[in-house]
């Protein structure tokens, strides 16, 4: 049984600050966001964990092994380099998606993203040290197969884009919907969802499901550990194992 521990950090008031005292430029939008992303990135990976960027003002981390100190160290960090603060809300859950509903709920109780007031807040519980197993995390990393003949060699830059994007959308909608699962585009071709506990049978409908829907065909390896980084670690040698065998799902524990 999987025990996901999910962050959600929001950017504190950010909508107006991008036009206060007047609009500012979208180059420096860009920058601030992928630095900031690039130092969470760093700050949580430090100490086991992933980031993900989603909307960039909005961004979600699996932080198992991360406790509230750790947490409120790296909100310092980022409040001391950054014009803009961040807010943090920590929760736990059998599944990712209800561990973000749940972290989700608990910031906005705070405020609005848009409340001036509403500034750095820490919110929720890590789970206990005493508490954590070696099987509480699971990472499935996807990739498209023979994306570079099928794509890369084939079409436009952007072209290639279009056709990537659309598998990993058919993807991440179904693993939402149907798996309480979370998964990102993480550059490439490659999407990382964080998991509940399923069977090699789910990952192949998902696999199916996208090829049906986005006529684009993946593999997968999966993880399982006591955080992000070691479970994504197997989930990539899972992978390799995958692409060497020609299958579509593989697991590594």
């Amino acid at each position: 049984m999987t025990n996901t521990q999910v962050t959600l950090v929001q950017i504190d008031n950010y909508g107006p600050w991008t036009v206060t005292p007047e609009p500012r430029r979208e180059v420096d939008l860009q920058t601030l966001q992928s630095r900031l992303y690039a130092d969470l990135s760093q700050l949580v990976g430090d100490r086991g964990g992933y980031v993900f960027f989603t909307r960039f003002d909005n961004m979600i981390a699996v932080t198992n092994g991360l406790d509230m100190d750790d947490h409120a160290v790296i909100q310092e960090s980022v409040g001391n380099r950054y014009p803009v603060s961040i807010s943090l809300s920590v929760a736990t859950g059998q599944s990712p998606a209800a561990a973000l509903s749940d972290a989700t709920e608990r910031l906005q109780a705070t405020g609005s993203a848009q409340d001036k007031s509403r500034r750095e807040i820490l919110e929720g519980r890590a789970i206990e040290s005493d508490y954590r197993t070696d099987e509480d995390v699971h990472i499935a990393h996807f990739d498209v197969i023979d994306a570079t003949g099928e794509y890369t060699d084939q079409l436009n830059a952007f072209d290639s884009f279009i056709e990537i994007e659309q598998g990993y959308a058919a993807l991440m909608k179904y693993m939402r919907q149907e798996n309480d699962a979370l998964s990102f585009f993480v550059g490439g071709d490659n999407i990382i969802a964080t998991c509940p506990e399923l069977s090699a049978a789910e990952y192949e409908a998902a696999i199916d499901h996208v090829t049906a829907v986005a006529d684009v065909d993946l593999r997968v390896g999966v993880g399982i550990g006591t955080d992000a980084h070691n479970a994504g670690m197997d989930a990539k040698h899972a992978l390799e194992h995958a692409r060497a065998d020609d299958t579509k799902v593989e697991f590594l524990r």
